[in-house]
């Protein structure tokens, strides 16, 4: 094996195909497939659309990951799959193509987790991350905030969701403003003509758990101020709605993010996710770090989302230091803890 790693990384937990190619930290390639438009008509992603639609990318998206990096799977040094948490039958296809390629040429296989995938990613933009950090996670499935002292290995669990991740709030708020699916594209673009302070949207706490986080009464608090126009038959002005809601969420995400890191004496902030592509979260973000001293470490958007790369940037790190293999055996667990 070359000093520096060649791993391959499969991600399928939700609606994105993701196969990375990375060596050592330097991305070779980045291929996806989403099924995004197939789940556009349900207003959500549909479990069983998203299975199917991994069945079909998975081969073609190998080839594009291959094809890009210059490479074939005999100049693979080992392979990386998220084993969880996500969805349980996508997550399913994802593994058990993992283990095919593996075993096919003989190359050691890596059960990886999703959320520590999110937080390595950033390493192949800005280098290797500091220890400890605290990372802010925010995507459809999840918003949570995390001690890092290793990424590929201890990462502690400080808050999470406790009901709608703020990706989820994001899609039910643009069906309520009748915007398409995924919600958080389309309110970003309609804030941007919006007062973020014309509606005093409520910012939820969670009771004993300062760096949780619920989206839920935020949700329903924009749906019953929409509905009260609509009764009244006066226009619902969208642009205001979606930049108040939208200062909401980042106020909440950000505030409890930069409170981490105080409280634990880390002076980085990293980051990712769906929703870390959302250019109120990441001003926000930056304007806070910066008047705490802190240094704010956000990979690009199009590493934010679910993707390959992010998968193979955490095997690489297993591998360098000489990490065991996952026993074949292993299973996809959508529920899969931090440890």
């Amino acid at each position: 094996m070359t000093a520096l790693p060649t791993v391959l990384g499969i991600e399928t937990s939700c609606d994105e195909t993701g196969v990375g190619i990375v060596r050592g930290s330097e991305l070779l390639a980045d291929a996806l497939a989403s099924s995004v438009d197939e789940h556009a008509r349900f207003g959500g992603v549909v479990p069983e659309v998203a299975s199917r639609a991994h069945l079909e990318a998975m081969v073609p998206t190998m080839h594009r990951a291959l094809d890009a990096a210059g490479l074939t799977l005999d100049d693979i040094d080992a392979i990386a799959v998220t084993a969880g948490p996500g969805l349980a039958g996508a997550l399913l296809v994802g593994v058990a193509a993992a283990k095919a390629y593996a075993v096919s040429v003989g190359k050691p296989l890596y059960g990886v987790n999703h959320l520590s995938a999110h937080v390595a990613v950033d390493r192949l933009v800005h280098g290797d991350l500091p220890q400890p950090c605290v990372a802010l996670l925010v995507s459809g499935g999840h918003s949570s905030l995390l001690l890092v002292q290793d990424v590929a290995g201890e990462l502690t669990s400080l808050g999470a969701t406790v009901d709608d991740a703020a990706g989820e709030a994001f899609d039910k708020v643009a069906r309520v403003l009748g915007l398409p699916f995924p919600g958080g594209p389309y309110i970003d673009k309609a804030a941007a003509e919006g007062d973020p302070s014309a509606i005093d949207f409520p910012r939820g706490v969670v009771r004993d758990a300062p760096y949780s986080f619920t989206f839920s009464g935020l949700k329903t608090a924009v749906a019953r101020w929409v509905e009260a126009r609509e009764r009244a038959g006066e226009p619902v002005p969208i642009a205001d709605v979606a930049a108040s809601f939208q200062e909401a969420v980042a106020d909440v995400l950000t505030a409890r993010a930069v409170a981490a890191c105080r409280e634990h004496g880390v002076g980085t902030l990293v980051v990712g996710g769906g929703v870390a592509a959302n250019s109120r979260l990441r001003a926000l973000a930056e304007q806070r770090c910066d008047a705490a001293g802190l240094t704010l470490r956000t990979p690009p958007p199009k590493l934010c989302t679910d993707n390959g790369a992010m998968v193979a940037a955490l095997g690489s790190l297993l591998v360098e230091r000489g990490a065991e293999p996952s026993a074949l055996d292993f299973a996809a667990d959508s529920s899969m803890a931090l440890t």
